[in-house]
This record gives structure tokens, C-alpha cells and sequence, in this order.
């Protein structure tokens, strides 16, 4: 530090235990397990309608639309359960906020918020959807940590 220079107080990483630092980094969910996820809430949300019986065409319409949308994006992220790696990461996770929050508006927004069973479930899955995607470790494994790889030495 200079001389006259003011110090700036920074957080000590050491501070906090490696693996506990990388959870609140990273999150505890693993990409393989939130892509998982949405494979099984992608089905849940096409089937639901038939399962549950819903009243409202419309209910039924955007559970099957938004189930489709939800196995297509998980489909086609860079991540160990796509099928096509063409949404990057980052592009994903902004998908998923907006998946969310249209999730537990389209009840009202889309007026079929009086039948109970699609308007639970939608909730349910846009809250469910929303904590998954906080917790999930999008990122990959710093390089520091990947197995450095064999360099020839300079001729």
C-alpha cells in the first residue's frame, strides 16, 4: 500500500471453511440434479392436466406449453443432461428467474387462478423452481481446482 492511500476492507475467504465457502458460492445442488429436475417438472407439468382433471381449458393449455418449453430448455443447455448444447449457462439461468415468476403469475394472469388444483401447482413448481435455480452450482470447477495439463518445456 502506498503511502496516504486509504485501506480497503476486504472479506477474508480464509475466514470461512473451503467446502462451506464453495456452497454459498456455488450452491449445493449439483447441474446434473437441477437438469434432472426439470426433466421430471417438464412430464409433470404436460401430464398434470390429465392427472389432475383441470377444469379450465386454458389451465390445461399453458401446463402442457410450459411443460414443453421447460423439457426444451433443459434439453438444449451446455450441462450433463442436455440432449444439444446450444443455451449457454448464463442464458439458462436467466430463464429459469423468468421461468418462475411466470409460473406463479400465469394463474391469475391468465384467469384460472379460481380452479385450485392448476393454480397450487403452478405456484408450487414457480417457488420450487425458483429455490432449485438459487441453489444450483452452475458454475464449472475453477481451474485452480481442474488437474493442470501437461505442458512440453520451451525448445
Amino acid at each position: 500500500m502506498a503511502h496516504g492511500e486509504i485501506p480497503i476492507p476486504r472479506h477474508d475467504p480464509a475466514a470461512v471453511p473451503g467446502k462451506l465457502r464453495r456452497v454459498m458460492r456455488d450452491g449445493p445442488i449439483p447441474l446434473f440434479v437441477h437438469g434432472a429436475i426439470e426433466y421430471v417438472a417438464g412430464a409433470l407439468l404436460v401430464a398434470a392436466p390429465f392427472l389432475l382433471s383441470f377444469d379450465s381449458d386454458t389451465a390445461t393449455a399453458l401446463s402442457i406449453i410450459v411443460g414443453v418449453v421447460i423439457l426444451a430448455i433443459a434439453a438444449s443447455t451446455d450441462g450433463p443432461t442436455s440432449l444439444v448444447d446450444q443455451i449457454p449457462r448464463s442464458a439458462h439461468v436467466a430463464l429459469d428467474y423468468v421461468l418462475a415468476v411466470v409460473l406463479i403469475a400465469l394463474p391469475f394472469l391468465a384467469g384460472f387462478s379460481g380452479e385450485t388444483e392448476p393454480t397450487v401447482l403452478f405456484i408450487v413448481l414457480g417457488i420450487a423452481h425458483l429455490l432449485i435455480t438459487i441453489g444450483t452450482r452452475f458454475r464449472s470447477e475453477p481451474a485452480s481446482r481442474a488437474p493442470a495439463a501437461k505442458r512440453p518445456p520451451p525448445a
